[in-house]
Order: C-alpha cells, then structure tokens, then sequence
C-alpha cells in the first residue's frame, strides 16, 4: 500500500530543498531511514551532505527529526515507522568550534 508523508525542512535544509513542506508518496513499511535516503536521492549532494554525517552514514548528529511530534531517540530512531498522513520534520542541529 502506498502512503503519504509530509516533511517539514527548518534552517539549512529549507534553503537546500527550496521547499518549506514536501509531501512523499512511499510503499510500505515506511521507516525514517528510507525517507531520508529518499530526500537524499531526490536534492543536491549539498542536501545530503549537510543532512547525513559521512563518517557514521547518520542523519542523527547534524537534524533532529520528529514523527508526530516526537523526536525519534524516544521511539526506535531510524526504524521509526512513519504512518500515513504522518509529518516528519528536519531540524538542523547548529555545531560551533
């Protein structure tokens, strides 16, 4: 069955995708692995290097993501499963030295 999912970029990920909200048709189960490596194959290297830290092939240390408003350490982090009608949302994470 296919579902639909809304994503909503914050900060650097709104100007790297050029959307505020973009709404994903995906086969399921759909995890939020498989929409980030969607968002990835769908926008510019830029995207997906800012989004995913190359060392541990992990969006997780540069966005926070939240499925129905949860961030997904208090669920099952990138096996979360995203429901139809679900919205998940980036959050860039800001690192200083």
């Amino acid at each position: 069955m296919i579902i639909s999912v809304e994503v909503r970029f914050l900060g650097i990920f709104q100007r790297l995708s050029g959307k505020k909200r973009l709404q994903l048709k995906l086969e399921e189960p759909v995890t939020v692995r498989k929409v980030v490596m969607k968002l990835t194959e769908m926008f510019s290297s830029d995207f997906e290097r800012v989004l995913v830290d190359s060392q541990l092939d992990d969006p997780r240390p540069n966005a926070l993501i939240l499925v129905g408003g949860k961030e997904i350490s208090v669920l099952q982090g990138l096996e979360t499963e995203v429901k139809d009608a679900e919205e998940m949302v980036l959050v860039p994470m800001v690192h200083g030295g």
